[in-house]
């Protein structure tokens, strides 16, 4: 059963159990910018604005019942959580928002389901959420979900929130934020993983050479999965070379903004061409073991004004991610 009360210009939900977990239950109209939206709405974020206030109070209970007791269990936590509406305007982005609210941007990017800083839109419904943490979909959809879902086994909370003209169900870790990791990722913007699946088996620095048995840098990471595995472009850019090498076997090079390049190497078949312009995404080959190589995977470079980088710093894309 759920009961609403309504007080102070704000709606609050009480919740009811579902084993094993606590569902949220909103029963409201689908959140858009062109439907009366059935969370309490924000007009502007500054203190002239009642709900806006009232948000602010949430904010600050549910950071004193977060931070003044280690014995508060996320049930306790997430029977604070309320969600707000506000719909930005021209020139507000992200962290500004976050910032007036007290809360972490990941927080608000998680629930609202962003894979990068630039998704915020003027003038579409944007979720507040008065409890910070991580809202992890059920459905992972974008490269940065499935990081955030691999890499997370605390306890989590199932909610069902009005998410896009429809119930969205997430798992919610109250007090959780990016990692290092998430946090790169989601704040360069365009950029996502070559491989969906991969093992992380040789990094970036020093090493001897499986099949010439030298020491030697290897400037890339090697990335195995299975044979035939689909090859995306990292971000937007231009193809500027492709073809075969003895050492890289078959290979593509995608130029981008700010003199990068990306290398693509071991490759088993290439399934663009050069001079095309490519979006982040794009299928550009498939995993092969060409050229030198010891087994199926993808050797991924990224070069900078002609130096080569370690992906992993540079970009946080493969750290910890080691058994994707």
């Amino acid at each position: 059963m759920t009961n609403r009360k309504t007080g102070n210009g704000r709606a609050c939900y009480i919740v009811y159990r579902v084993l094993p977990f606590l569902l949220f239950t909103f029963l409201a109209l689908p959140v858009t910018a062109e439907a009366a939206s059935p969370l309490p709405s924000i007009a502007r974020l500054d203190s002239g604005d009642m709900v806006f206030r009232q948000y602010l109070l949430d904010v600050e209970a549910s950071r004193r019942l977060l931070f003044s007791s280690r014995q508060n269990t996320p049930v306790d936590l997430a029977s604070s959580l309320t969600i707000y509406s506000y719909t930005p305007g021209d020139g507000e982005g992200l962290l500004g928002i976050a910032a007036r609210c007290s809360v972490p941007y990941a927080t608000i990017a998680s629930l609202n389901r962003f894979s990068n800083i630039e998704d915020l839109a003027s003038g579409k419904v944007l979720l507040l959420p008065s409890v910070p943490g991580i809202f992890i979909p059920e459905t992972p959809g974008s490269d940065l979900e499935r990081l955030i879902t691999s890499a997370r086994v605390e306890t989590s909370i199932l909610l069902s929130i009005p998410w896009e003209g429809g119930m969205g169900r997430f798992r919610f870790i109250p007090g959780d934020d990016f990692s290092p990791t998430e946090r790169v990722f989601f704040l360069n913007r365009g950029f996502r993983f070559p491989l969906r699946n991969f093992q992380l088996t040789s990094p970036y620095g020093p090493r001897v050479n499986p099949v010439t048995g030298r020491a030697g840098m290897h400037q890339g990471l090697d990335l195995a999965a299975p044979e035939g595995t689909e090859v995306y472009a990292v971000r937007n850019g231009r193809v500027v070379d492709l073809g075969e090498d003895p050492v890289f076997g078959k290979f593509i090079i995608i130029g981008h903004e700010n003199n990068m390049l990306s290398l693509y190497g071991h490759l088993s078949s290439i399934d663009t061409n050069l001079n095309r312009d490519v979006q982040s995404g794009s299928l550009i080959g498939r995993v092969g073991s060409t050229g030198q190589s010891t087994g199926p995977h993808l050797h991924f470079e990224l070069r900078q004004n002609g130096q080569s980088r370690d992906p992993a710093r540079m970009l946080g894309l493969f750290r910890g991610n080691t058994g994707r």
